[in-house]
């Protein structure tokens, strides 16, 4: 996977999943705690989420072609969608299914150490996947906020990362929560607020992941920073005097398609202009590397003198 794909927190969030679903399982067949199936189908539809975004960024390095001339950077905005509308399905819907179920039909819990055990188990190994996922974005998030790096991410597989092991942690948290008040009540409902509570928990990460990976999946602009630089580093005041327009858009999360039209000095002849408009070229790709594909058209400023 490319340079901020999050490679490595993808494979730590697989592993401590599979691990994590497993473990879950045998929790909710030996207690009956419906906050443990409900934590055990989170899990296993986390585990298929990683699979699907390792799919998307192998498919995504493949080169263009003559259906896709402009590559298949975008795949990984489609499978990170993918992912949002997983997490929806199988984990937020299964686990409102399962919380309400409870809440009507409360039942005794078996062996509640065994679940107890499982979920500090679970949530050791999660709270390893979020640090490594948190070290992975450290250098791509900058001195923006984490709601800001969520909201502004071209790469997805981080940021997808990042509300998947969070949501994992309070789920878990929720899930002992329940867990314990059942102990200490004896009324198995409180288990199913438990499992209602991660259902809705999950149906608000799945929409936040949704609205931001649809974003991308639509196509948005470079951020406002490297707009700026694109734009300043196009005028050099001798050959191009002017930006008439500019446009950008993210084929991928590592490649920038630049359009614009620009003002050329009106002495300049035909080879001159094809030169001005080369180095144009080369000072944007100097400060911004991600753009790959750029057309620049020449024009004459008609800006009215005043």
């Amino acid at each position: 996977m490319s340079h901020g794909g999050g490679g490595k927190a993808i494979i730590a969030a697989l592993g401590a999943n599979v691990a994590i679903a497993l473990a879950k399982t045998v929790g909710a067949v030996v207690t009956g705690s419906s906050s443990m199936a409900a934590e055990a189908v989170h899990s296993f539809a986390d585990s298929g989420n990683q699979v699907l975004l390792l799919v998307g960024g192998r498919r995504a390095a493949r080169d263009a072609d003559e259906l896709h001339p402009f590559g298949h950077g975008r795949e990984r905005y489609f499978f990170s969608f993918v992912v949002a509308l997983v997490i929806f399905s199988l984990g937020a819907l299964f686990a409102c299914y399962e919380g309400i179920h409870k809440i009507s039909h409360p039942a005794k819990l078996d062996s509640p150490g065994v679940a107890i055990a499982i979920l500090v188990f679970a949530m050791v190994a999660e709270g390893f996947s979020f640090r490594t996922a948190i070290v992975e974005s450290l250098s791509l998030k900058g001195s923006v906020s984490w709601l800001q790096y969520i909201r502004q991410a071209k790469q997805p597989e981080l940021p997808v990362v990042l509300l998947e092991d969070l949501a994992a942690l309070i789920g878990l948290a929720l899930a002992l929560l329940g867990v314990t008040l059942t102990l200490a009540t004896g009324n198995g409902i409180w288990d199913g607020v438990g499992t209602l509570s991660i259902g809705l928990l999950l149906g608000v990460v799945a929409v936040v992941l949704g609205v931001e990976m649809k974003s991308l999946l639509i196509g948005e602009s470079a951020s406002r920073a490297a707009v700026g630089e694109i734009t300043a580093a196009l005028v050099d005041g001798v050959t191009v005097h002017r930006v008439i327009h500019l446009k950008t858009m993210h084929l991928g999360p590592d490649e920038l398609l630049v359009a614009a039209k620009v003002a050329v000095e009106p002495s300049l002849t035909l080879p001159e202009v094809a030169r001005a408009i080369d180095a144009a070229e080369a000072r944007v790709r100097a400060v911004e590397p991600l753009a790959v594909q750029m057309y620049l058209e020449p024009d004459l400023d008609r800006t009215p003198v005043a």
